[in-house]
């Protein structure tokens, strides 16, 4: 087991300030403006580039805010660091992760689930699927201007990339709850509080880095070819509070089939 409040590598941009007050660990995103980008960030030990599974993923934590008002980002989990602000190159992307995201944030990835919120999703855009759709990505944008087309195509587009996911809509995000995601070689199975809330076989393979985050950017990316990024100005403090952050690595218990699989 990795303690990665204990042992995580702090990164601190713009105003983003990683604070260590006793048994909690709080990813302060304070105010900001719109031409800066300010994060607070935990990554896995200095010296671990990637993780694998099997795996288990165990968070204890609150948001200050109701996602649609955080400004911004934020989360925990795996990826493989596809897009964002710093990175120039887009890789095909694969995560498996809790990410809270407020509006202008629109990347919906699964039919019939919105494109911002509090959700739990997978991505494992690497595989052969995924390729063989791409010289036809802006025929499909076209197609998805029309919903009855949208309703139809897009779940090929969904199986392609290996999507999977679900809006946390339940819960309460600004009390302390216990984020779970067992993450094997075949599946992975997302819990809350003890209670399975999704099970997919679409577990990407690793390795992929580990990140906890709170900060004011924004994506857009629809499938009927809206797309931007942005930073948004803020002048309110956020955060996010960890009480519990670590890693199992011994192997994780195979999930049984579950209503809450899609």
């Amino acid at each position: 087991m990795i303690d990665l409040l204990a042992s995580g590598h702090v990164i601190e941009q713009g105003t983003g300030q990683v604070l260590r007050t006793g048994e909690t660990t709080r990813l302060l995103r304070p105010s900001t403006t719109s031409n800066r980008y300010s994060n607070a960030q935990i990554n896995g030990p200095a010296e671990r580039i990637g993780w694998s599974p099997p795996l288990t993923l165990v968070a204890r934590a609150r948001f200050s805010h109701p996602i649609d008002q955080l400004h911004g980002t934020a989360g925990f989990g795996f990826w493989n660091e596809a897009i964002g602000p710093g990175i120039r190159t887009i890789r095909p992307p694969r995560l498996v992760w809790f990410l809270a995201a407020s509006p202008p944030y629109d990347v919906p990835l699964a039919l019939g689930v919105p494109g911002g919120g509090l959700k739990a999703a997978v991505m494992n855009a690497r595989r052969p699927k995924f390729f063989a759709l791409l010289p036809i990505v802006p025929l499909g944008f076209l197609m998805m201007r029309s919903p009855a087309l949208q309703n139809r195509f897009w779940p090929l587009a969904q199986r392609a990339l290996g999507v999977d996911e679900t809006v946390l809509d339940q819960i309460d995000p600004t009390e302390f709850h216990t984020y779970t995601g067992d993450w094997g070689g075949r599946q992975v199975r997302f819990s809350i509080d003890g209670e399975t809330i999704l099970i997919t076989r679409n577990a990407p393979a690793g390795p992929l880095r580990f990140v906890a985050w709170i900060d004011n950017a924004y994506a857009i990316a629809t499938p009927r070819g809206q797309f931007g990024m942005g930073l948004l100005a803020d002048r309110t403090d956020r955060w996010l509070d960890l009480a519990e952050l670590r890693i199992i690595t011994s192997p994780a218990p195979a999930a049984p089939d579950d209503p809450a699989e899609h």
